[in-house]
């Protein structure tokens, strides 16, 4: 294996990743957490999803460390990863970003 390439292990677990960020409900409930802690509720008002397809996809962004939950009473509290979710996000953002700008320059010129 070449220097400083990821083991095949390593690439299965990035790709294990991305597959899980692929899902637009996950990327949803990343979007509204990322506003601030939510319960199972609050999360059904603000996206329309049955509460097992929220549970579903909590559990999953639970397991990759991009949210955690802590116990209120009865309620289960919500929170994403705020700095590694925020990263991903800017950088998928600026990477769009750059994208866009450079097709309409393409388009203009």
């Amino acid at each position: 294996m070449a220097e400083g390439l990821p083991s095949p292990q390593a690439l299965e677990e990035y790709s294990r990743f991305f597959r899980l960020l692929s899902e637009p409900a996950r990327l949803r409930l990343l979007c509204h957490l990322r506003q601030g802690p939510m319960d199972v509720t609050a999360m059904i008002a603000a996206t329309g999803f049955s509460q097992s397809h929220i549970s579903r996809q909590l559990a999953q962004l639970q397991r990759a460390g991009l949210v955690n939950c802590e116990r209120d009473g009865v309620r289960l509290i919500y929170r994403a990863d705020c700095a590694l979710v925020d990263d991903l996000c800017d950088l998928v953002q600026k990477r769009l970003r750059q994208r866009l700008e450079a097709r309409l320059q393409q388009l203009a010129g």
